[in-house]
């Protein structure tokens, strides 16, 4: 996504707890969005972890979803890594 903007995300995980994360870029896996996120606090890091959430469209809005299906996120971080190895 070329924006000048960061776009930060807001999500709450299983403990309660408030993490920010900045949207890298947005993919698309056999006609399913995924955002590809990186969270604020490893920003600074050389190699931060990507962490991949599957983005459903309610309205106007997206929502952010968790992937528990092993096989759908295998299939969207090989994606990824083609990209990176693209990119390489």
């Amino acid at each position: 996504m070329e924006n000048e903007e960061n776009q930060l995300i807001e999500t709450v995980d299983e403990n309660g707890n408030v993490i920010t994360f900045e949207l890298y870029d947005i993919v698309e896996v056999d006609e399913q969005e995924y955002a590809l996120l990186l969270p604020s606090e490893d920003m600074d890091k050389e190699d931060p972890e990507l962490v991949i959430m599957r983005l459903t469209k309610e309205g106007e809005e997206y929502i952010f979803e968790t992937i528990d299906s092993d096989e759908e996120f295998e299939k969207v971080a090989n994606y990824v890594e083609s990209l990176e190895d693209e990119v390489e």
